[in-house]
């Protein structure tokens, strides 16, 4: 993972949707499993804004963007199916999107906005992580192994991580969907896990 440099007090901060329980500690230990060194340190989840660095003084303002955002979305279903791959581009394997992809982008380009507005170094694709700059055999096996692996959840809030000094990424404040608008459907039927070990 790319990580920009901090200077003095500066802060490295985030902003994901978290996989919910009891998939996040699935995908987390599948990708143990497979020996990314980065299991540990990054929650399961479907990036909106990748790792940035901000300065102390304007978190209020990216708090208050955050706001402004979460306001603008109202709760969707988000369904994970099946695995891909960013190979050989980049030495990453991941958990599909198969559903809530529209409302994934609207959501990452609303929060990459304002005080958070940056260039991307690729596209957009949400996806899940599950392996990343592991030997070509165990980003094989990641493919294989999660081929099956299926959940649907109600996206209700995007999480603000921060960047810790022992390199672990932690939900720092939750922004709840409250936006108005057409109704949303939020219920996420035969909702399940399927990991195979």
């Amino acid at each position: 993972m790319r990580l920009p440099e901090r200077t003095g007090d500066q802060l490295r901060i985030g902003v994901a949707i978290t996989v919910p329980e009891p998939y996040g500690t699935a995908l987390q230990q599948a990708r143990a499993r497979f020996g990314d060194p980065l299991a540990r340190e990054i929650p399961p989840h479907i990036t909106l804004l990748g790792p940035t660095v901000i300065d102390p003084e304007d978190l209020d303002d990216v708090s208050a963007h955050l706001a402004r955002v979460s306001t603008t979305a109202r709760p969707f279903v988000v369904h994970l199916r099946g695995t891909g791959s960013f190979r050989p581009v980049s030495p990453v394997v991941f958990v599909q999107v198969v559903q809530g992809i529209a409302e994934c982008e609207r959501l990452e380009s609303a929060v990459r906005s304002g005080p958070l507005a940056q260039e991307l170094r690729f596209n957009y694709h949400p996806h899940v992580t599950v392996a990343h700059e592991v030997s070509e055999p165990a980003l094989d096996r990641a493919f294989d192994e999660l081929t099956t692996f299926e959940a649907r959840f109600v996206v209700s809030r995007f999480e603000f991580y921060e960047h810790g000094d022992d390199s672990v990424w932690r939900p720092v404040r939750d922004y709840l969907l409250t936006g108005s608008g057409a109704r949303a459907r939020t219920t996420a039927p035969d909702a399940r896990a399927d990991v195979r070990s």
